[in-house]
């Protein structure tokens, strides 16, 4: 993919819940980096989880944007030069990325649950909680596929290998393959691709030239980082926000009701008190 000259930043929300004042905050940020970029702001809706996904919740979510103030030129009901764009509309582009990876060889079917993982002898693990998945249970060899056919399919991690990059807000990151993390879903037996290869299949193509987001996907753009190299992509560059917190200190879930936008502008809060809510709970 070519880089694009003019800044392009992106807002993708995932429509399983209401947006809480941490989206609130980060997509505020993206939409104000790209105006002050004279730029252009892209709208996503990420609804690869059928299970979890309504119309109704990105029905609300644009409607909350608009009230902040958000304002994007492309996607649902902005048809821009590119739009609109709704994942689960865009399979075929990320059946040509697969097929791209499967061909280069760093893919592979993987058959392994997550139970399989964690109770692989001494599989280490990641922030969260999540395993990192073990180099036993990975085969010796790829085999050649052309279509993923209901199987579970991993990208391979070069080992030991250091994955760095400069983030705008977050500072200097460095992920080591295997370590931090290791051989992760590109595409889900359910017959849709996973998170780190449907953004960064978006991403390329819709010329995004910086991604604003939350600091708990900083991992994950480690990985991205490597799709990008093994599909020959350019990366865009990335701002990771804060985290806003609740209360108790945790992290924000979209059932954090009370802080919902919806909830707030119900109880009479001002979109201006909603984003100055958001900066006090900053952590």
């Amino acid at each position: 993919m070519s880089e694009c000259r003019t800044y392009r930043g992106r807002i993708a929300p995932t429509p399983s819940g209401q947006l809480h004042i941490g989206h609130a905050r980060t997509f505020h940020i993206a939409h104000e980096r790209a105006r002050s970029a004279a730029g252009k702001l892209v709208l996503r809706i990420e609804d690869l989880d059928s299970a979890r996904c309504k119309d109704e919740y990105s029905r609300q979510m644009m409607a909350d944007l608009e009230w902040l103030g958000i304002r994007w030129d492309e996607g649902p009901d902005r048809c821009g030069a590119f739009g609109p764009y709704v994942q689960s509309l865009r399979i075929e582009h990320y059946l040509k990325a697969w097929k791209r990876l499967e061909e280069a060889g760093v893919i592979y079917p993987s058959p392994h649950s997550r139970k399989d993982v964690e109770l692989a002898l001494s599989a280490p693990h990641e922030g969260e909680g999540e395993p990192v998945f073990p180099v036993e249970l990975r085969p010796a060899t790829a085999r050649r596929a052309d279509a993923p056919s209901g199987m579970n399919w991993r990208f391979r991690v070069p080992d030991g290998e250091s994955v760095r990059f400069v983030d705008e807000c977050a500072g200097e990151q460095e992920f080591v393959a295997g370590k931090d993390f290791g051989d992760f879903l590109v595409w889900r037996k359910d017959g849709w691709p996973s998170y780190e290869l449907a953004v960064v299949v978006d991403d390329a193509e819709m010329q995004i030239s910086e991604v604003v987001r939350g600091a708990d996907l900083l991992l994950s753009t480690a990985r991205q980082l490597l799709l990008y190299k093994a599909l020959g992509w350019t990366a865009p560059r990335f701002f990771h926000c804060p985290l806003v917190r609740d209360a108790e200190g945790r992290r924000l879930a979209k059932r954090s009701a009370g802080l919902s936008v919806a909830k707030l502008r119900e109880e009479g809060f001002s979109s201006e008190k909603v984003l100055a809510l958001a900066n006090t709970r900053m952590g």
